[in-house]
């Protein structure tokens, strides 16, 4: 962005490009842990009740820390 497109966002959001790009990562990364606790969860319960095999929970899980650490990769390098 140049000077005046930077002067112009800055004016009508309060913001600067940087500080925006780093609400929207948090924003995402807020998500997708609220999301990760709502599956792991779920699949606890199963667990516990015996619908789900323990090796299912565990990819339920592995699959969720993958995504956060692809995630993190791509979003944060």
């Amino acid at each position: 962005m140049n000077a005046a497109q930077t002067a112009a966002f800055q004016a009508n959001s309060g913001l600067t490009p940087t500080e925006m790009a780093t609400v929207l990562l948090g924003a995402v990364f807020a998500v997708l842990l609220l999301w990760g606790v709502w599956a792991i969860r779920s699949a606890y319960v199963g667990w516990a009740e015996e619908q789900l095999s323990h090796r299912q929970f565990l990819v339920v899980v592995v699959r969720f820390v993958a995504l956060y650490l692809v995630l993190t990769l791509f979003l944060l390098s």
